[in-house]
């Protein structure tokens, strides 16, 4: 499966933006996509999180609870990050991911993904 991630920008703090990953190839539905994020000079952290069918596992980082809202729409093969109240600390490149094989307890591991978009920067001004 090949990803596309987009919708990235440079935001105010409070602002909102809608990340999207698109996906062709492959049985879009059955896999689980991923969130996650790399600031400079930092390691890539686990943000949200939305598995497959068969399943109604949706998490996010505890940093993000309450502000970010996964979702995922299998007809268009897309999977968007609804991104509310913008904090500079949010500012980092965005990489959504796929796997068919995640286990639930690790969805938040990125060495277990095997496919990954491309990036999309976000910027949060202060």
């Amino acid at each position: 499966v090949q990803l596309q991630a987009s919708g990235g920008g440079l935001v105010q703090t409070g602002g909102s933006l809608r990340l999207s990953c698109v996906a062709s190839g492959g049985t879009f539905s059955r896999y689980t996509v991923g969130w996650f994020r790399q600031a400079p000079g930092k390691e890539r952290e686990f943000v949200a999180v939305i598995s497959g069918l068969g399943r109604s596992t949706n998490k996010v980082a505890e940093s993000v609870k309450g502000r970010f809202t996964i979702s995922r729409d299998n007809a268009k093969a897309t999977v968007s990050l609804q991104m509310n109240s913008l904090k500079p600390e949010d500012t980092a490149v965005y990489y959504c991911a796929a796997d068919r094989n995640i286990i639930v307890g690790r969805m938040g591991i990125s060495s277990d993904y095997d496919y990954w978009g491309q990036g999309t920067q976000v910027t949060v001004s202060s």
